[in-house]
């Protein structure tokens, strides 16, 4: 079907004219799009629809994010499962029901909130330039290689603190009593002194010498296990702003340019180091308190200037700023709006040469008599000195430019000439590269690899490659990366001749009768030391909590703790599959640290805040059973259904 659309492309468009353009007169063009096709939407929630291309972004967002997180420790098979890919899902139903929800209550965020989310962004604080001012240029220039203008950024961030009212107003209110937490913590801190006897299935193994019918007979009921994958042999290329930035080299003058146009962020401001005397006369104060104020300052201006090498004693006895008048009036090193005077004290320090005194300087405050200590002027970074931070810089904005110019075309032309990858190559001067894939990712390969993605190798061995050979569709992979490949060899999997794999086979057989028979011994000495209470051949005693299970499985901690604590000692019995089986010996039971109220207090916040969790949960799948939501089907595009 696919070779027929790409070889009869002008049959099929005047086609879909004479069948789209006469809908679209009854329909409309969304109604009609909707009426059509309903796999482009995954859901809707009332009267909005969540569309599979808001999906894929979702879900592209949620691996760019853990990938970011984990870095080499990242597995994309990990978060592209079924579970994962409807978690996403249910994360975009909750958040249209929570928006129509906030929309119900009209609720919203001040501009004093967005201004105060927006100044403590990292990336805005990033662009402060050195008087405290935000490059609004540059701003503009970022916020637009991610497709959004100042106003969409502004509302984007009203809208999520939006959003947050309601579940935050739920978990300020949860609450967790000082019983309850006592008690929790108490159970987590216990303490169990345990022994264990081990039956290794390994010391069983010599005693089983299975028979040629038994090993046969495995093998007919696990073929599949010793089955061959399928291969492919393919070609392919990779689009990424990682490579373009490898393959960009900026001329000179454009790194000169760029200095030249972002002086200001090579430039450190000028500092001084300035001491006060401080006479305090508040704004709020009377006419009266006020004049006597500054009495007294002229009085010590006219000290401080007629013995100016005590200017650090005289503050030391005189200043009424408790912060600095310990220190002889000593601010340290300060640039411009660093300091709580405002303009008048700035542009009176800042006037001042070194080892000079000011005269009397107003604020808010009282009255100032400033003394200047250092100079430090301001200096900006030649530019060799930070050509090399430049090229870095513009190399990743010219790369994020050439990835954007280029992916759809990238993505078009690997569509266009389905029948080979060279022309993609050649139009952006990619490298034509080879490898051997299986449906599964390659653990010798890096986890971040692109041939590890699950989504990718779904297409490669879609039948559309496989079988037609043709180019699979550009896949996105997240961090400006896009892949492309086409198969020219492919083997499918296979099940090997018994012969072939017997030795396989006696091995596996052995695992398991050698654990089968590790396990019967371990319960039937089980039941004997229940009775007899022995303790011969167990191991030193080992100290478990909760908290610390020193390298202990999950289950056997379990066990552990479900022994009676009233009957000691108390024998448990834990199966370790094909590693045999442990026999644990439980001798006794000690509290463990004792509760402060501090640590009553911090595990109560800890419950709180799951139950605060809990709760929100709990609120949002109320609004979602309010809410008419529809389910289109499996994220597989299996038939719709109602929710």
């Amino acid at each position: 079907m696919l070779d027929f659309f790409r070889n009869h492309k002008r049959l099929m468009m005047f086609m879909l004219i004479l069948v789209i353009v006469p809908g679209m007169g009854f329909f409309g063009l969304q109604g009609f799009r909707s009426f059509f096709d309903d796999s482009a939407n995954v859901a809707s929630v009332d009267r909005y629809t969540i569309t599979r291309v808001e999906y894929d972004n979702a879900l592209r967002q949620q691996m760019d994010r853990a990938r970011q997180m984990l870095g080499a420790q990242f597995d994309a098979k990990a978060f592209n499962t079924p579970e994962q890919r409807q978690q996403v899902l249910d994360g975009l139903i909750q958040e249209r029901v929570l928006a129509d929800e906030t929309q119900r209550l009209h609720l919203t965020a001040s501009d004093d909130a967005v201004r105060r989310v927006l100044l403590s962004d990292p990336f805005i604080a990033s662009l402060k330039t050195p008087d405290g001012s935000i490059d609004i240029e540059r701003y503009k220039q970022m916020l637009a290689m991610q497709g959004m203008t100042p106003e969409q950024y502004d509302a984007r961030v009203r809208y999520s603190l939006a959003l947050q009212q309601l579940p935050a107003s739920i978990q300020s209110s949860a609450f967790t009593s000082k019983t309850l937490a006592q008690h929790l913590t108490e159970l987590s801190g216990q303490q169990r002194e345990v022994q264990s006897l081990v039956f290794h299935s390994s010391d069983y193994a010599a005693k089983v010498q299975p028979a040629e019918a038994q090993l046969q007979a495995y093998y007919e009921a696990h073929r599949n296990d010793f089955a061959t994958p399928a291969t492919a042999t393919i070609q392919y290329l990779v689009l990424s702003s990682a490579g373009l930035a490898a393959a960009t080299q900026p001329t000179e003058a454009e790194l000169k340019k760029y200095y030249d146009d972002n002086l200001t962020r090579y430039r450190t401001p000028g500092e001084i180091r300035a001491s006060h005397i401080l006479i305090l006369a508040p704004k709020d104060a009377s006419a009266a308190d006020q004049q006597k104020a500054k009495q007294q300052a002229q009085t010590l201006l006219a000290e401080v200037n007629a013995h100016p090498e005590q200017f650090a004693q005289i503050a030391e006895k005189h200043s009424q700023d408790p912060g600095s008048a310990a220190k002889g009036g000593d601010l340290g090193y300060f640039g411009r709006g660093m300091i709580a005077g405002g303009a008048a004290f700035d542009d009176a320090a800042f006037s001042l040469k070194k080892d000079e005194t000011s005269g009397l300087v107003q604020t808010d405050f009282g009255y100032h008599i400033i003394r200047v200590t250092d100079v430090k002027p301001a200096v900006t970074k030649p530019f060799d000195e930070v050509k090399a931070s430049i090229l870095t810089d513009l190399k990743a904005q010219q790369a994020a430019k050439g990835f954007a110019d280029s992916a759809d075309g990238f993505t078009s032309i690997v569509y266009e000439q389905a029948k080979s990858l060279q022309p993609a190559a050649d139009k952006y001067k990619l490298t034509l590269q080879s490898a051997v894939v299986t449906p599964k990712p390659n653990a010798s390969l890096p986890p971040d690899s692109p041939l590890n993605n699950a989504a990718f190798l779904e297409a490669v061995f879609s039948d559309d490659a496989v079988k037609s050979r043709n180019n699979t569709q550009a896949i996105d992979l997240g961090n400006s990366t896009l892949i492309a490949a086409r198969v020219t060899d492919f083997k499918p999997a296979a099940i090997p001749a018994f012969a072939a794999v017997k030795e396989a086979v006696k091995q596996k057989v052995i695992a398991q009768q050698a654990a089968e028979m590790a396990r019967k011994d371990g319960a039937a000495r089980l039941a004997a030391l229940q009775k007899s209470k022995a303790t011969d051949g167990f191991s030193p005693v080992l100290t478990v909590t909760r908290n610390n299970p020193q390298g202990m499985p999950a289950a056997a901690l379990s066990a552990i703790y479900k022994a009676n604590a009233k009957n000691l000692p108390a024998y448990v019995g834990v199966d370790l599959g094909d590693q045999g089986y442990v026999i644990y010996r439980v001798n006794a039971v000690k509290q463990g640290e004792a509760m402060t109220p501090e640590r009553i207090a911090a595990a109560q916040q800890q419950i709180a805040q799951v139950n605060a969790q809990s709760e929100v949960e709990a609120y949002l799948d109320a609004l979602r059973k309010r809410s008419k939501v529809k389910l289109y089907g499996p994220l597989d595009a299996a038939p719709s259904h109602a929710e």
